[in-house]
């Protein structure tokens, strides 16, 4: 029975890194699986449970690395597996556990089966582990129905068959480079398999599953009502490419295949999903005890700055999900979505004032509640979104494929600064010259993890003592909540004898909730902590 192994996932905290802006150990301007060993102390220092690193396979990193050639190998941008293997073993001596992403809906156009396919015939096995089908038309020359990729454009591209006539059609739900597997075809499953086994034997805790909803098709694939809703709204919300309901079956063969590995060596393995779904309701059906751990729960992220729309979400998650005998997985932010300062902040290109306040505010919030939590790497430095990178430097699919900035997403991914007054800031240990792959803005300086160690009301220490205060209070990670009554533009819960209040700016002054010694500013008292318009403290 699992339940005599001990659940760590339930209220884990998990630092998600963003390999190739994290830290260069080489000099090229490139993040690296060296760099990562070498920020452990960082991040144990910082009070992480574990680390979720972004796809370092090879690739001819046309979306970073989640267009996959091969799954079981690094890419030399980023070391090999020997160096792989020391990171692994370096965490977990700092008790640090370590998330793989596995990106199972689409791989690279370079992959040995898709270039196998393109040389094979119509019809042939290697074209059916693919979505491959003939146009319509009377040439064949419009694609096989109307659906639009998640990046723009249509998700149907024609290839030249063998012989140099125009052909077939394959399916991309996002770039070209990234054909989407058919997973209808038992030779996917059984090569996943592989791939889950061939990481987990190298001591890996678990994987974050890249488009969780996705991997089937309407086996029909007809024509959507709506066939640019996906590209309209950067998320997969066509009902008939994604959350088919035999994608369910795939979760609960992986989960198998972790369990094994737990009652191999008392260990438990975590799988958490990129979940895209309408409701907290669907949400839920990827959690159940036999599917996915956890699925990051985006309503949190995505609900304006309003008290009654996050106490909604929060509320229909406690309800929806945590009834599954799962626990929520909250976020704020990842490598997807423009970084939290700038989100909450008018006008969007602030780097400070409101919206740090309210990201401080965030946090504290998101750290209260039960369950786990991720965090994307340079919010505990409150680094805001780089809003003004020339269009010569954006390497966005998104950007190449439509020529809008629209939700581009290179802003949140520029290079993180550790030490210095100038680029690169300590990114490239030792190279002072070295060119980081996005520019780094002068202001970085201001954001430099060496400046946040030094200075207690940094957003750094705010994070470190939210997650030590975590750690430390029974009270805090697993559990419920219950509401308390509080003044309007307040939002005010209890954990036990903690309370947890934002104010959401719409009180004429920070109101205290009765009873409580303060909430949003001035010295606090014993057990409290406070983060500018949010504050924790111990009832008396």
């Amino acid at each position: 029975m699992l339940s005599k192994y001990h659940h760590w996932w339930r209220d884990a905290v998990i630092y998600q890194v963003y390999v190739r802006s994290f830290l260069d150990s080489t000099g090229d301007g490139i993040g690296d699986l060296a760099g990562v060993r070498a920020g452990l102390p960082y991040l144990k220092k910082l009070g992480v449970d574990g680390i979720w690193l972004s796809p370092f396979y090879p690739s001819p990193q046309h979306d970073h690395g989640y267009d996959v050639a091969d799954y079981c190998d690094v890419d030399p941008l980023f070391g090999d597996l020997g160096e792989f293997d020391q990171l692994v073993g370096s965490a977990h001596r700092l008790g640090v556990k370590v998330l793989l992403d596995i990106v199972p809906n689409h791989c690279s156009s370079e992959h040995p089966w898709f270039r196998e396919a393109l040389a094979a015939a119509p019809g042939s096995p290697a074209r059916a582990r693919f979505h491959f089908a003939d146009g319509r038309g009377p040439d064949g020359s419009e694609p096989p129905n109307n659906w639009h990729s998640m990046f723009g454009g249509p998700a149907w591209t024609r290839v030249t068959e063998p012989d140099g006539r125009p052909g077939q059609w394959y399916l991309h739900m996002f770039a070209p480079e990234q054909p989407d597997w058919n997973w209808r075809n038992p030779e996917i499953a059984a090569e996943f398999d592989r791939i889950l086994r061939f990481w987990l034997d190298r001591g890996i805790d678990g994987f974050r599953i890249d488009v969780a909803a996705g991997l089937f098709k309407h086996p029909q694939l007809p024509d959507s009502d709506d066939p640019e809703a996906d590209a309209r709204t950067r998320d997969s919300v066509n009902p008939l490419a994604w959350n088919q309901p035999e994608v369910h079956d795939v979760w609960r063969r992986w989960r198998s295949i972790c369990e094994e590995y737990t009652e191999r060596d008392g260990c438990e393995r975590l799988l958490v999903g990129e979940v895209s779904v309408p409701t907290a309701r669907e949400h839920a059906r990827y959690v159940r005890p036999d599917e996915l751990h956890q699925a990051f729960f985006f309503d949190l992220l995505s609900a304006p700055w309003d008290p009654d729309a996050f106490r909604k979400v929060i509320s229909e998650a406690m309800q929806d999900i945590a009834g599954t005998g799962s626990t929520v997985t909250w976020v704020l932010n990842n490598h997807d979505q423009v970084r939290t300062v700038t989100r909450y902040g008018e006008p969007a290109t602030e780097r400070s004032g409101l919206g740090a306040a309210r990201a401080r505010a965030a946090a504290l919030l998101m750290l209260a509640l039960p369950g786990a939590a991720y965090i994307y790497q340079g919010e505990e430095l409150g680094l805001p979104e780089v809003v003004d990178l020339p269009d010569d430097v954006l390497t966005d699919p998104i950007f190449r494929r439509t020529g809008s900035r629209a939700r581009i997403r290179d802003g949140c991914r520029v290079p993180l600064p550790w030490s210095g007054q100038a680029s690169p800031f300590g990114f490239t240990p030792g190279v002072e010259s070295a060119k980081p792959w996005l520019p780094q803005p002068e202001y970085f300086a201001e954001y430099a993890t060496d400046r946040a160690l030094a200075d207690t009301r940094s957003f750094w220490h705010l994070y470190r003592d939210g997650l030590q205060l975590r750690s430390a209070l029974p009270q805090l990670g697993e559990g419920t909540l219950r509401w308390l009554d509080a003044p309007p533009g307040v939002l005010a819960f209890e954990r036990g004898d903690l309370v947890c209040a934002v104010n959401f700016g719409t009180a004429p002054t920070p109101a205290p909730v009765p009873g409580s010694p303060l909430l949003a500013s001035g010295p606090c008292p014993p057990g409290v902590l406070s983060g500018s318009t949010a504050a924790w403290w111990i009832r008396s």
